[in-house]
């Protein structure tokens, strides 16, 4: 979409490669294994400095990839900027990334950019975190439209698979808040999924497309897809398919916190069977003007919260908790106008979008609380709810170049209509057979049907005060609506609307010091409006451990975030710094209220004031000689509640304390192979009042892993190439599970074999 200009290339010094070695080895020396920190030292420095001396033919293109401050964005301020010009922590996860990774869906792809971390297990269930925030704190987007909906568990949120990451152009990453230009769940961070599309008008007729086939060796994935993209004359089109079937996969043995598995082990309900659609179809009314309409249909079956069985933990006498999703199916179309270059009084460029979504769900939810350790006598809870969720709404998006300035602003009109239906069995067997077990039977609904309403205007306005000095104003009004309606088999009083207005603002700021060096910072209010599940969902809580009771008076979450940071980019490195901060008022948490509902301990949504995430992120990517990169992350986070420090409700208590990552890649000139190592570290969480009760004891502990990828050219016949690519996760077989994972113990997968081949056109 957009053209990159490369580093220029410069010969190898002989001590380039030395140096490197060096660095790499004083970062994630103390990481590494013995016989893997020598491995590292004797890399072959002679091939590869003969490597980097060897001049590629002028033909073959230009294959080095780009410094990371170097890619274009459009999230952080809807305007195309170079991240390394952008006055906000934004990351884009570029095409040659996500070709080469294999996600298995967005979320997979983050766990090496600063800030960023991972919920969730599964093919199809993980989700993103960002600054320690997750689920509804995190918009996710696609092509700038929102995905988020009213009806999703606030620390879930919205399934990043449900877009096809097969057929993602690339992803970019606005960490920390951005209200003004997105409302209600940008309080934490914004992830845009930008899908491939047509071939730009103007260049002709162009037929492109993409086969792939791969094969994962966790859960014994096997996953066929394709995309067709093309022009014929105005006409602008591409489809997509794709289909996976993944099994439960098994983690291996070892030791974690004080869990120790003896064997590998059978991770339930981690596996999953779901498939991708997809058609998009332009119709270009000049080369700068467009109407486009896309559709996609995604559907999930028999996938699962996951779960490793108390008989494989050495646990007896603790109760049995199963969450599955049976089945999932979303259906979405969209259609928008785009005109750029028009050089009207109030706008230089429109952008106008409308989408509708179709969301049914069933979710099943069974728990067995054992009344003795032999399990001899108990309560066994069944719940099955289906929910259907209809969304639709649009944005209308103008800028205008009032000189050196660009105005941007507009509006937006989101409702998600929700009805579910539930049915409980509860069955108590006060004592062993032959007595017979007392059974009960409730088809109350968790949550009553309802429609949520959110409107937004907003207006931004970037400054060009000086060559060397701009600063991003704006402000945006917000109204969020929830509507409670009369629900079949729901007694009593229907709930009060429950309405909420807020006003945002925020400010970005960035000076040019020198071409090479920018200093950066932005200081804003956010905000996220609770949704249905917080107001007014009355039943079992996910994790089985308790039961929620409903709280229709929460006031929004709002926050002021505060950034500062540095960016520094050569033609060979690239640095960026930052430290936030982040104060949150009214925060949503789920709190004990001291009663119990049945055997359950009762629970209820609060807002808990004063919550403060303060962090620093550090990134540097260096490129010694041509096709050599080396990059290096550090992220630290720490979250207190002002009014107690020791509160259980500590924000970031699911999340590392420090993280470092690191990568070595190497890609030969020629664009003919490539291989990368990577590896990443999680420091320890010690936030004992959180855990309590957890299998792993009082301390989410500390650990490594690495993966090894590697792609070859095989064929290239023409137009058509043909890549091999293996890869191996988890190189070092090593029990772990991200910490959102932790307590709720689900652990990651044990070693496993990537292997994909891919033919484009």
């Amino acid at each position: 979409m957009f053209t990159i200009p490369a580093p220029r290339r410069e010969r190898a010094t002989g001590g380039a490669v030395p140096a490197l070695v060096t660095l790499l080895a004083l970062v994630t020396g103390p990481l590494l294994p013995g016989a893997l920190r020598a491995a590292t030292l004797d890399l072959d420095l002679a091939a590869l400095q003969q490597a980097a001396q060897e001049k590629p033919d002028s033909a073959r293109g230009d294959t080095i990839r780009p410094i990371m401050l170097n890619p274009i964005n459009v999230t952080a301020t809807r305007d195309e900027k170079e991240v390394f010009r952008t006055a906000a922590p934004v990351s884009v996860v570029d095409t040659q990334t996500v070709r080469e990774m294999r996600p298995n869906n967005a979320a997979d792809l983050l766990t090496r950019l600063p800030g960023v971390d991972i919920n969730g297990v599964g093919a199809n269930q993980q989700r993103p975190t960002i600054r320690g925030q997750r689920g509804q704190r995190i918009l996710l987007l696609e092509n700038g439209l929102r995905l988020n909906n009213a009806r999703r568990q606030a620390d879930f949120g919205e399934l990043p698979s449900i877009v096809d990451i097969n057929s993602v152009e690339r992803v970019e990453v606005v960490r920390g808040p951005a209200s003004v230009l997105y409302g209600s769940d940008a309080i934490g961070g914004v992830i845009n999924l930008i899908r491939e599309r047509a071939p730009a008008y103007g260049a002709g007729d162009a037929l492109k497309g993409r086969l792939n086939f791969s094969y994962r060796d966790a859960g014994e994935q096997v996953w066929p897809n394709g995309e067709v993209r093309g022009r014929s004359g105005r006409v602008g089109y591409a489809v997509s398919a794709s289909f996976r079937d993944t099994k439960e996969y098994e983690a291996p043995s070892g030791s974690f916190g004080d869990i120790t598995l003896e064997d590998d082990v059978k991770v339930r309900d981690t596996g999953v069977e779901d498939q991708n659609y997809g058609g998009y179809l332009d119709y270009a009314l000049s080369h700068d003007q467009k109407v486009w309409g896309s559709f996609d249909f995604y559907r999930a079956e028999d996938a699962g919260f996951g779960f490793v069985s108390n008989e494989d933990l050495g646990q007896t006498g603790a109760p049995d908790i199963v969450i599955r999703y049976p089945d999932q199916t979303v259906l979405r179309a969209t259609a928008g106008y785009r005109g750029a270059n028009l050089g009207l009084p109030f706008a230089d460029r429109i952008d106008v979008s409308g989408s509708w979504m179709d969301n049914e769900r069933d979710l099943t939810f069974d728990v067995f609380v054992p009344f003795d350790p032999t399990g001899a006598t108990g309560v066994t809870v069944e719940q099955n709810n289906f929910t259907e969720l209809r969304s639709f709404g649009g944005r209308a998006e103008l800028s205008k170049h009032l000189g050196r300035h660009l105005l941007t602003y507009g509006f937006e009109y989101f409702r998600d209509d929700s009805e579910n239906t539930d049915f409980t069995r509860t069955t108590t067997a006060f004592a062993p057979p032959p007595v017979p077990p007392a059974v009960s039977e409730d088809s109350t609904p968790t949550v009553p049907n309802a429609t949520y309403d959110r409107r937004g205007a907003f207006a931004q306005i970037d400054l060009r005060l000086h060559d060397r000095l701009g600063l991003i104003v704006g402000g945006r009004y917000q109204n969020d609506e929830a509507s409670p309606e009369a629900t079949p088999n729901l007694e009593g009083p229907v709930p009060a609307e429950a309405t909420y207005d807020e006003f945002v603002g925020a400010a970005n700021v960035l000076v040019e010091v020198l071409p090479s060096l920018n200093l950066v910072g932005s200081v804003g209010r956010g905000f996220r409006s609770p949704n249905l599940i917080e107001l007014f969902f009355s039943g079992a809580t996910p994790e089985g451990s308790g039961f929620q009771v409903a709280n229709p008076d929460l006031s929004p979450e709002t926050s002021w975030n505060f950034d500062a940071g540095v960016k520094y980019r050569r033609e060979r490195v690239a640095f960026e710094g930052y430290y936030f901060r982040n104060e949150i008022s009214d925060g949503i948490r789920i709190s004990a209220t001291g009663d119990s509902v049945g055997p359950f301990p009762s629970f209820q949504n609060v807002n808990v004031d004063d919550l403060t995430v303060q962090g620093v992120e550090l990134l540097a990517e260096y490129m010694p000689i041509d096709g050599l990169t080396l990059g290096v992350t550090y992220t630290y986070l720490d979250g207190d509640d002002e009014n107690d420090p020791n509160d259980e409700n500590n924000p970031i208590a699911e999340t590392f304390s420090s993280r470092v990552t690191g990568e070595v890649t190497y890609r030969r000139p020629s664009g003919r192979w490539w291989a990368s190592w990577q590896i990443r570290h999680n420091g320890d969480q010690s936030n004992a009042d959180f855990v309590i009760g957890s299998p792993i004891g009082d301390v989410l502990p500390s650990f490594t892993v690495m993966d090894l990828r590697g792609g070859v050219r095989l064929v290239k016949t023409g137009r058509a190439e043909h890549h091999l690519m293996l890869g191996i996760e988890n190189l070092t077989d090593e029990l772990y599970a991200e910490f959102s994972n932790a307590t709720f113990f689900r652990p990651n997968p044990e070693r496993s074999l990537v292997v994909s081949w891919m033919t484009s056109f």
